[in-house]
């Protein structure tokens, strides 16, 4: 099986399937972390045909060691970058969080 013709190898870190913006970790986050079959994958992601899922879930199989490795950097990036956005929120969230903080207040106090 070539998967060249199923993914676009972007960069070390950065696997697409082809003809979509979807990377590979998005369906095997689904399907190793959230339990989730191919055909609810699929529903999911209904861009996605269930020939690319299971496509994907493939290369991971026949890949175990490395595409473990590169979901593995994956998570860790995405840890990295909630912990930076709570740290650092941006205006706008920050001035939604303190409205919703004061509506939850007024209604405490209003008995709502």
């Amino acid at each position: 099986m070539e998967f060249n013709e199923y993914f676009d190898f972007l960069a070390p870190d950065d696997i697409r399937i082809k003809g979509h913006r979807i990377g590979i970790e998005t369906v095997l986050y689904e399907y190793l972390y959230r339990e989730r079959t191919a055909e609810e994958i699929q529903q999911l992601y209904p861009s996605l045909t269930l020939a690319e899922v299971y496509t994907t879930i493939l290369y991971y199989l026949l890949n175990k060691e490395s595409v473990s490795r590169y979901l593995q950097d994956w998570l860790d990036w995405s840890h990295q970058q909630r912990k930076m956005q709570a740290a650092n929120p941006h205006p706008a969230a920050e001035r939604l969080r303190k409205l919703k903080a004061e509506r939850e207040k007024q209604a405490v106090v209003h008995g709502v």
